[in-house]
C-alpha cells in the first residue's frame, strides 16, 4: 500500500475553535459593511452648498445680437448694474453685452460663445423689498426680444422664487421682471410684478441736482 511508505497527505487535525474563529470573522466584516451603508449620507438632491442666498439669471436666445441690462435694486436704495457691478450684497457676475463680449480665449484665440445671460447674486439678507428690472440697451435686430428672468432661492434648498418670459419691445425698453420682499430671515414673503421704473431714480437725481451714489451722475444710461 501507498501509505506504507508515507507517500499518502497527511489529514490535518479538525480544529473546532479555527473554523468558529473564522466564521466570527465573516460576520463581523458583513456586519460592519452594513454600518457603512446605514450611516453614510445620502444624496440631498436641491441642495447647494453656495455662499449666495439668491441667483437672478437673465437669458435671451443664443447667438441673439442685442445687448439686454439687468438692473437690480434691493431695500436699502442701491442698484447693481453694468456701471456698479457690487452693492450691498450684490454682485453683478456676469454682464452680457450681446455679440460685443461673449467669446472666451483659448490658446490665444478668440472663439465665440451662443449663450446670452446676464447673473446677478445676492449674498446676505437685508429685509424689504428687492427689484429685478431688464433693460434694452441695443436694439441691434430692431425686433422684440424675449427675456427670461428667474430668481432662485438657493440656501437651504433651490427654489423659485419667480420665473417670467417678457418681451422687450424696442430699444430703450424698460420692464419690471419681479418684485420680491425678503422678512430679516431671509424667507420670501411676497412677490408682485407692479411696474416701476429703476431708471427714473437716476432720471430724478439728475433733475434734483443731485449725484447718484451708484455711479450715474447725469441720467444718461450708456456703456
Amino acid at each position: 500500500m501507498i501509505d506504507q511508505f508515507g507517500l499518502m497527505p497527511q489529514g490535518e487535525g479538525f480544529d473546532p475553535f479555527s473554523v468558529v474563529l473564522f466564521k466570527a470573522l465573516q460576520i463581523m466584516a458583513f456586519l460592519f459593511f452594513i454600518a457603512l451603508l446605514v450611516i453614510a449620507p445620502q444624496e440631498d438632491k436641491g441642495k447647494v452648498d453656495s455662499k449666495a442666498e439668491f441667483i437672478i439669471t437673465v437669458d435671451w436666445p443664443d447667438n441673439h445680437p442685442d445687448d439686454i441690462d439687468t438692473f437690480v435694486q434691493d431695500p436699502q436704495g442701491q442698484i447693481v448694474w453694468f456701471r456698479r457691478r457690487e452693492a450691498d450684497f450684490m454682485l453683478l457676475d456676469r454682464d452680457d453685452r450681446g455679440g460685443i463680449n461673449d467669446f472666451v480665449v483659448v490658446n490665444g484665440q478668440k472663439v465665440p460663445t451662443s449663450t446670452r445671460q446676464e447673473l446677478i447674486t445676492i449674498r446676505g439678507i437685508i429685509a424689504g423689498e428687492y427689484t429685478v428690472n431688464i433693460y434694452h440697451f441695443a436694439a441691434v435686430t430692431g425686433q422684440p426680444v424675449p427675456v427670461t428672468v428667474m430668481v432662485q432661492k438657493i440656501n437651504p434648498k433651490v427654489t423659485i422664487v419667480a420665473k417670467e418670459t417678457i418681451n422687450l419691445l424696442q430699444g430703450g425698453d424698460e420692464k419690471t421682471a419681479v418684485r420680491f420682499t425678503l422678512d430679516a430671515k431671509g424667507e420670501v414673503t411676497e412677490t408682485n410684478r407692479i411696474p416701476r421704473s429703476i431708471l427714473q431714480t437716476f432720471q430724478n437725481s439728475s433733475k434734483d441736482g443731485k449725484k447718484w451714489t451708484n455711479g450715474a451722475t447725469n441720467g444718461a444710461v450708456s456703456q
